[in-house]
């Protein structure tokens, strides 16, 4: 089966969002989504939210599910506010629970913070299946950008998250902390067996020099064919010493800290203080 994609291209983080539709109805699922925030003033709207809103009310959709590929460094997620107004079921790697672990310390969030990935409405694990109305979607656990990464294989279409980028851009980094290059490198291998027609959606784009315009479809064949980091059967080694020489070059995304608290707990914020108030920390020399 192919699924129905319509894409939402967030020109603030570079981010893509997705609603999944099942063809031959109207179940969808909404795959990584956009609360915008301005680190400057703290304030946080839901304008990109409100473009998915308005498509699924357009063509009278069902929401029943609303999927993160991995705990985003660089957004913040709108997933309640989205389950709010939609419906719908949170869902994430079971492997949340080492990310919540990793990051809670970081942040200093004491035993209030729950550890257990209980925010989310659905962990998955490593070949895990669910239903968008009459499609099947297979889970895959592809780590290494993060311990916590996830691809989505609905009918043809793989929604790798921040695993792959366009074949002209290459791959994701691997120095969160829980990332590993090594990690990354098998998980690409794995996606790379699909078969060649598949449609892998891709987490962000950012224009590779020469390109004029955004895109974010790719095949399991030309990320093959062409991927610069990984295509024509680069070695793992090979991989991993250009992987790590790169991410060694990279500034950290501008919204790491307020997205990590937030999209830890499934895109809800912090408990508000006494005063009703919601802060978000700052770490000095953590990350």
């Amino acid at each position: 089966m192919s699924p129905d994609v319509k894409a939402f291209f967030d020109t603030a983080t570079n981010t893509v969002s997705y609603v999944v539709r099942d063809p031959q109805g109207t179940a969808c699922a909404i795959v990584d989504s956009v609360l915008d925030f301005d680190q400057a003033s703290g304030r946080t709207s839901t304008r990109s939210a409100e473009s998915i809103i308005a498509h699924i009310q357009a063509e009278q959709l069902q929401v029943q599910w609303i999927l993160e590929t991995h705990v985003h460094a660089d957004h913040l997620s709108a997933a309640p506010y989205l389950q709010e107004k939609l419906g719908g079921k949170i869902g994430i790697c079971e492997q949340i629970k080492t990310v919540q672990d990793t990051f809670g310390k970081v942040f200093n969030e004491g035993t209030a913070f729950q550890r257990d990935g209980s925010q989310f409405d659905r962990l998955f694990g490593d070949k895990d299946s669910f239903h968008i109305g009459q499609m099947r979607a297979d889970v895959m656990h592809t780590p290494g950008h993060t311990p916590a990464c996830m691809t989505y294989v609905i009918g043809d279409a793989a929604f790798v998250g921040d695993t792959l980028f366009m074949p002209d851009f290459g791959t994701a980094r691997c120095d969160f902390p829980g990332g590993s290059a090594h990690d990354l490198y098998q998980s690409i291998q794995r996606i790379l067996t699909l078969p060649d027609c598949t449609r892998i959606f891709v987490g962000h784009d950012y224009k590779a020099p020469g390109r004029e315009t955004f895109a974010w479809e790719t095949t399991v064949a030309a990320q093959k064919a062409a991927n610069i980091h990984i295509g024509q059967d680069r070695g793992e080694e090979t991989f991993v010493q250009m992987r790590e020489a790169r991410d060694a070059t990279l500034g950290m995304p501008k919204l790491i800290l307020p997205s990590l608290q937030v999209n830890m707990r499934a895109g809800h914020m912090p408990e508000p203080d006494e005063q009703g108030d919601v802060m978000l920390k700052l770490p000095i020399n953590k990350i």
